[in-house]
C-alpha cells in the first residue's frame, strides 16, 4: 500500500535526506521517497503503520518534523506537570549558525550539521516571568494572579525566571573549563620541562613515571571536559557534516591515543622515535591543550549567545505582569493574562501600560521612547491611544484594552527581534569552510600513507606504515587552524575596547568591512538625543534676554515636563535662582501658566498665547519660523497678556555626526538616516548633514522593512541606532551598531557597541575590520603552509631519496611553530592604528 503525507520542518536538502533515511528506517517501510519543494513523502508499506509511529521515530532521531495527512494539521499533545510552574523560554531552540535556514528544534542540544550548542528562543509568553506569583516562605506555592499564601498568609511576590537555556550552558561549560585548566596545566608543565638542561623533574621520577602522570591528569580533560568535542566529531563523520569538530577530535584524539600506545608498546616503534631513555614520545599535552582552547572558544560562544537572547529578555522586562482592573467602580489587581479586550483599566502615575488600547478619561503625558525612539513624553487626551509598556507620567487616567496579549505593540517587537535574530546568516565562518576541504584531504592523505608503507616500505612495514600516517595527522592538527580566528578576533576586539568599539563576535567583524549601505536612526545617534536649550530671545525692549530667562525659569520650576527640565537645567548653568512663583497652572497640550513677582505670565506654544489672549505678530511667528524650519521647539513667554520673549529647545546633532557620515561616504558607503520623528525637523538634519536619503515617521517594523528591502537588492547593511524602537533592525541587519548611550536592549540586540556614542566611531569600527580580517587570512596561511609543506615529508616522500623520515615529535614541533606564528602575528594588531 501506498500513502502521502505532508511534513512540517523541512528547511534544506540535509533535511529532506534525514526525513528520508528516517521514515526508511522504520518497520514495515518499503520505500520512502521525499518531496522538499511540495513537502511531501510517499510512502510504499507492507502493512498499514499507525501516523505515531512515524512520529515516534521523527523525535527519536531528533529534530523538529512533523507528519500529517495533507488537509489536517498533526499537533502532538503537549505534556505539562501541573504540579510544577512552567520552565522559562518557550522549548524552541535554533542553531546560531542557521545551517538549517530557520528549522528550529524542541529540545537543547548541538546542531547535527555545525555542532554548535542550540540556542533558546524567548517569547512574551515564556512562563514564570510573564504573570505568575510565588510565596517567598513557600515557593512550591505557583498562582496565576497575586494574593496570598494558602499556608502562611504572606503575599505572593512575583516569579523570578530561571535560567535560560544558554546561561545554563554557559554554567556547565564555565565548570568544565575550570577542570580542564586544573588538569591540563601540570600536564603542559610537566612536557615543558623536557625543554629545561638537566630536567630537575627527572631527578625525581625516570621519564616513564612523568609519561604516566600526563596519562592520568589527561584522563579527566579528555573524558569529562572535553568528551562533547569526540561525540560531535564523530556524529560529524556519520553524517559526513565535517566542520571544526572533525578536525578537534581526529587531530586532538589521534595525539592522545598514540601517546597511550607509545606508553603501553614502546617496542612497536622503531629506535628513531624513542628519546634518549627509550621511552616513546608523548603527546598528551598537546592533546589536552588543543581541547582545553577549544572549550575555552565554546564557553565564550555561549556568553554571546546567551547576551544575544538578552535582548528579548530586555524587552519582555518592559512588560507589566499586573494591571489595575476596575469593574463596577471597583479596583481589582489582576494578572496581565486576566485581562480582555473591552476591559476598563486605570493607570497610575509611573506605571507601565498594561496593554494597547484607548484613553476613556483623564489624560497624561506618555514617554513612548521605546516606540518612537524620541525622549520627549507625548501628551495624551481622552480618544487618544497608548501603547503596553510605554510608561506613564504624573497624571492617572482610564483605558479600554484593545488588543491583549501576543496583538500588542510590544509583543509584535519582540517577534520581530525574534525573526531577525534567527534569519539565515549570509555567510558560514571562514574556519568552518576551510575545514570543509582540509579534513577529507588529510584524512586520505593518511591512509594512501598507510597503504603505500604497508605494501612497499621496509619490515616492519606497517609499523612504519602505523608511524607515518600518525605523523601525516600529527602535523595536520587543527591547534593552530582553531586558533587562526580567535586569536585575531581576541586582540582585534581589545584593541576596539580601548578606541571605544564595542565588538560581540567575529561574524561583524568579517562583515563590516562588506557594508556598502549605512542606516542611521536620529535621536540619540545622530544627534545628543536629549532637549537642551539653545537660544532665550526677548520680543519687548522693557525686558532683556536675562530677565526673560528667570520668568522662563520661574515658570518651570514647578514642572517635570522634559523641555522644562531642560530649561531650568540652563538656568542652572547661567546662574539664574528660581523666583517665588503662585498660582501655577499647566494646560495641557498647550503649556504652563502663573504668577511671578505680581506678573501674569505664561509660556508654551501659540495655543498657550491663544488662551492667555496674548497676541503673537507677524514678525515674531516669522522669527520663530527660521528655528523651525531647523527641527527646533520654539516655546513663546507673554506676560500681563503681552507677548515679550521666547525660548528655543532642539536636540543638537553631536559635533562628530557629520564628519563621520562625510568619511563613510567618501569610502563608498551610502548613509540614510531613518527617524520617528516628523518629516520637518528630519528635513532640517538631513540638510544640515548634507544627506539626500531619510525618511520620517518610521515605526520598529517600518525601520525592519527597510533593512530588509535593502538586502533583497543585495546590500550589505549595517544599521546604527540607540533606542528600543531600533531592536528589530538591528537584529535583522548584517551588523548591527548600537550606541552605547542607549538603551540596553539596542546594545544588547547590536554586534558592535560605540561606547561613546559617536558615529565616528564606525569610522573606527570599518578600519578595524579590515585590518582584523587580513590578520585572519595570514593567520590561516600560517596554519596550513606548514601542513602543505610537512604533510608530503610526514608521509615518506623524501625517504626513497634522502632516507628522510619526520616523526611525530618534529611534527609536533612544527605545529606548535605554526600556532606560535599564528598568535605571534595576531598580536601584531596591538599596535596598528584604527
Amino acid at each position: 500500500m501506498k500513502h502521502t503525507y505532508h511534513i512540517h520542518g523541512m528547511t534544506c536538502n540535509g533535511c529532506r535526506t534525514h526525513v528520508e533515511k528516517t521514515l526508511n528506517g522504520v518497520d514495515g517501510v518499503t520505500s520512502a521517497m521525499v518531496d522538499l519543494e511540495k513537502k511531501e513523502a510517499v510512502i510504499e508499506m507492507s502493512r498499514h503503520i499507525d501516523i505515531d509511529t512515524f512520529q515516534q521515530a521523527f523525535e527519536k532521531e531528533g529534530g523538529n518534523y512533523r507528519i500529517h495527512l495533507p488537509g489536517e494539521h498533526h499537533h502532538p499533545p503537549e505534556k505539562e506537570d501541573k504540579g510544577k510552574p512552567k520552565s522559562n523560554g518557550t522549548g524552541t531552540f535554533y542553531c546560531p549558525m542557521h545551517c538549517e535556514g530557520e528549522k528550529t528544534y524542541n529540545k537543547p542540544g548541538d546542531c547535527p550539521v555545525c555542532g554548535m550548542d542550540l540556542v533558546e528562543e524567548q517569547s512574551l509568553n515564556a512562563g514564570p516571568v510573564n504573570g505568575q506569583w510565588t510565596c517567598p516562605m513557600h515557593p512550591e506555592v505557583v498562582k496565576d494572579e497575586p494574593g496570598s499564601c494558602p499556608i502562611c498568609g504572606m503575599d505572593l511576590v512575583p516569579m523570578e525566571p530561571d535560567l535560560s537555556a544558554e546561561e545554563k550552558t554557559y554554567s556547565k561549560l564555565l565548570k568544565k573549563f575550570w577542570v580542564a585548566v586544573a588538569f591540563t596545566l601540570p600536564v603542559f608543565l610537566i612536557a615543558m620541562s623536557e625543554m629545561v638542561p638537566n630536567n630537575p623533574l627527572y631527578k625525581i621520577f625516570e621519564q616513564k613515571y612523568w609519561n604516566w602522570a600526563q596519562f592520568i591528569l589527561s584522563i579527566p580533560v579528555v573524558f569529562y571536559a572535553t568528551w562533547m568535542f569526540f561525540e560531535r566529531a564523530y556524529r560529524s563523520i556519520k553524517t559526513w557534516n565535517l566542520n571544526m569538530f572533525t578536525l578537534i577530535g581526529i587531530g586532538a584524539g589521534v595525539a592522545w591515543i598514540f601517546s597511550i600506545v607509545g606508553m603501553f608498546l614502546p617496542d612497536v616503534f622503531p629506535e628513531q622515535f624513542k628519546t634518549e631513555s627509550g621511552t616513546v614520545q608523548v603527546y598528551f599535552e598537546a592533546a589536552t591543550v588543543i581541547l582545553t582552547l577549544v572549550l575555552l572558544g565554546q564557553l565564550l560562544e555561549a556568553r554571546a549567545h546567551s547576551k544575544t537572547n538578552s535582548a528579548v529578555r530586555e524587552l519582555l522586562k518592559l512588560a507589566p505582569n499586573k494591571a489595575v482592573k476596575v469593574v463596577n467602580g471597583e479596583e481589582l489587581e489582576v494578572g496581565i493574562d486576566a485581562i480582555e479586550i473591552g476591559d476598563i483599566l486605570k493607570v497610575k502615575p509611573g506605571d507601565k501600560i498594561p496593554v494597547d488600547g484607548i484613553i476613556t478619561e483623564g489624560y497624561s503625558a506618555i514617554d513612548e521612547s521605546m516606540i518612537t525612539g524620541e525622549p520627549l513624553p507625548v501628551n495624551k487626551i481622552e480618544g487618544n491611544k497608548v501603547s503596553s509598556g510605554t510608561i506613564n507620567g504624573n497624571q492617572s487616567f482610564l483605558m479600554k484594552a484593545e488588543k491583549v496579549g501576543s496583538d500588542t505593540l510590544l509583543s509584535q517587537i519582540i517577534t520581530m527581534v525574534n525573526d531577525a535574530s534567527r534569519s539565515r546568516a549570509p555567510i558560514q565562518k571562514l574556519a568552518d569552510t576551510v575545514s570543509s576541504y582540509f579534513v577529507p584531504i588529510v584524512v586520505l592523505i593518511a591512509l594512501v600513507t598507510f597503504a603505500v608503507w604497508a605494501i612497499l616500505g621496509p619490515e616492519p612495514a606497517y609499523v612504519y606504515a602505523l608511524v607515518n600516517a600518525i605523523a601525516v595527522l600529527i602535523i595536520a592538527c587543527p591547534c593552530a587552524l582553531g586558533l587562526a580566528t580567535p586569536m585575531s578576533v581576541m586582540v582585534g576586539v581589545g584593541k576596539g575596547a580601548q578606541n571605544g568599539v564595542l565588538i560581540k563576535n567575529a561574524e561583524a567583524l568579517e562583515k563590516m568591512d562588506k557594508v556598502d549601505t549605512l542606516i542611521v536612526d536620529k535621536t540619540g545617534t545622530i544627534t545628543e538625543g536629549r532637549p537642551a536649550v539653545e537660544k532665550v530671545g526677548s520680543f519687548s525692549q522693557g525686558f532683556n534676554e536675562s530677565s526673560i530667562l528667570e520668568m522662563i525659569v520661574a515658570l518651570n520650576s514647578n514642572s517635570e515636563h522634559p523641555l522644562a527640565e531642560a530649561t531650568v537645567v540652563y538656568g542652572k548653568d547661567k546662574g539664574v535662582k528660581a523666583q517665588k512663583l503662585e498660582k501655577f497652572n499647566a494646560v495641557t497640550g498647550k503649556g504652563v501658566e502663573g504668577k511671578v513677582d505680581g506678573k501674569r505670565l505664561a509660556l508654551g506654544n501659540p495655543k498657550m498665547m491663544e488662551y492667555t489672549n496674548a497676541t503673537i505678530s507677524a514678525s515674531m511667528k516669522t522669527e520663530a519660523k527660521e528655528y523651525q524650519q531647523k527641527g527646533k521647539t520654539v516655546s513663546f513667554l507673554s506676560a500681563d497678556g503681552e507677548v515679550i520673549g521666547y525660548v528655543v529647545i532642539g536636540d543638537k546633532i553631536k559635533k562628530t555626526s557629520a564628519k563621520a557620515i562625510k568619511e563613510l561616504q567618501d569610502k563608498g558607503v551610502a548613509v540614510t538616516m531613518l527617524t520617528g520623528d516628523n518629516h520637518e525637523t528630519a528635513n532640517a538634519v538631513a540638510n544640515e548633514l548634507c544627506l539626500s536619503n531619510f525618511k520620517a515617521s518610521m515605526l520598529p517594523e517600518d525601520k525592519l522593512r527597510e533593512v530588509e528591502r535593502l538586502q533583497s537588492e543585495g546590500k550589505v547593511v549595517a544599521m546604527a541606532g540607540d533606542g528600543i524602537n531600533d531592536a528589530p533592525a538591528l537584529a535583522k541587519s548584517d551588523v548591527g551598531i548600537a550606541m552605547g548611550t542607549g538603551t540596553d536592549v539596542a546594545i544588547e540586540s547590536a554586534a558592535i557597541t560605540l561606547v561613546k556614542g559617536d558615529l565616528q566611531d564606525i569610522v573606527k569600527a570599518r578600519n578595524l575590520s579590515s585590518t582584523v580580517m587580513k590578520n585572519i587570512k595570514q593567520n590561516l596561511f600560517f596554519a596550513l603552509i606548514y601542513n602543505i609543506l610537512g604533510v608530503p615529508v610526514a608521509a615518506g616522500v623524501l625517504y626513497p631519496v634522502f632516507g628522510i623520515l619526520l616523526s611525530p615529535m618534529i611534527a609536533a614541533l612544527a605545529m606548535s611553530f605554526s600556532s606560535v606564528s599564528v598568535i605571534a602575528n595576531a598580536l601584531r594588531l596591538k599596535n596598528v592604528k584604527i
